[in-house]
């Protein structure tokens, strides 16, 4: 009975699954349309028909930053919130305080420089 607890052990399955998509890639690799005029075009990217030089994109994460950072705020504020004593009285005063802090937060992040 134990010997059939061993299959089910994380490292063991993970084992066992890759292995069977490995040999479901090479199979299905076998059965896959390759065209004869041009073998290296399933390496290509695709681009709509056009032969694209440099396919990689060079990304900008420079809008990413503030966005981040203000899910974090709200998450985190949420949370303090949410779990906050049940006292009524004690707790409306963190939860005013976080919200507070959350709106400051939030102008810092998304202040406009201006050129005077």
């Amino acid at each position: 009975m134990n010997e059939v607890f061993f299959i089910i052990l994380p490292p063991i399955a993970f084992l066992i699954i890759l292995a069977a998509l490995i040999t479901l890639s090479y199979f299905t690799g076998k059965m896959s349309y390759k065209n004869p005029d041009n073998p290296e075009g399933k390496t290509k990217a695709y681009a709509c028909g056009e032969d694209v030089k440099d396919h990689r994109i060079k990304l900008n994460y420079g809008e990413f930053f503030p966005v981040a950072f203000f899910f974090t705020i709200m998450h985190v504020i949420t949370l303090m919130i949410a779990t906050s004593q049940a006292d009524v009285k004690r707790s409306i005063a963190v939860a005013v305080l976080f919200v507070i802090t959350a709106f400051i937060s939030i102008l810092v992040i998304f202040r406009r420089e201006r050129n005077d």
